[in-house]
């Protein structure tokens, strides 16, 4: 692992962040990162100082919450990684606007697709949809289309039994 990358992980894990390492050639990131909407901006202010890059900022409507979902990523190194955060009850989320220029766009384009709020965002108006379609959400599902967060994740990968374990039950 690249000694940036090492660097990154630690100043994660001493936000108590838990970052759990994937296979990128199976998913296109390194990393992927569950995270309460309470630490964002902690990780967003850690991945600018570790020179990390906001790649996009999208959200996902699923049960039990919705998502929205972060991809950082590096120009010095291989180094991409998933962050997913689940809206607040109140269907809110701290803006990351102000850390990242970049997210200003991404979490209005949000908003208008999925009606979550940003909080301090500074300019939260409608970017795509016209204001009179401002209460118009398209991307929200019904509830009986809704699927399960862990119907739309990867799994978690199965381990081969050994040689000998398989020919022992078969």
């Amino acid at each position: 692992m690249h000694p940036a990358t090492e660097k990154l992980i630690s100043a994660l894990q001493e936000l108590s962040i838990q970052v759990d390492a994937c296979d990128y050639q199976q998913r296109g990131y390194h990393f992927e990162i569950d995270l309460e909407a309470d630490k964002l901006r902690s990780l967003a202010e850690c991945m600018l100082a570790q020179e990390m890059f906001l790649v996009f900022v999208g959200g996902l409507h699923v049960k039990p919450a919705i998502e929205i979902v972060y991809q950082f990523a590096s120009f010095e190194r291989a180094c991409r990684l998933v962050v997913r955060a689940a809206v607040k009850a109140d269907n809110s989320m701290p803006t990351i606007s102000d850390i990242y220029q970049g997210a200003n766009w991404h979490e209005r384009e949000t908003r208008d697709f999925y009606g979550v709020v940003f909080t301090d965002h500074p300019y939260l108006k409608p970017l795509i949809l016209a204001e009179e379609d401002v209460d118009l959400k398209p991307l929200l599902k019904k509830d009986e289309d809704l699927k399960e967060t862990s119907e739309v994740r990867w799994a978690a990968p199965v381990e081969e039994k050994p040689e000998a374990e398989k020919a022992e039950q078969g």
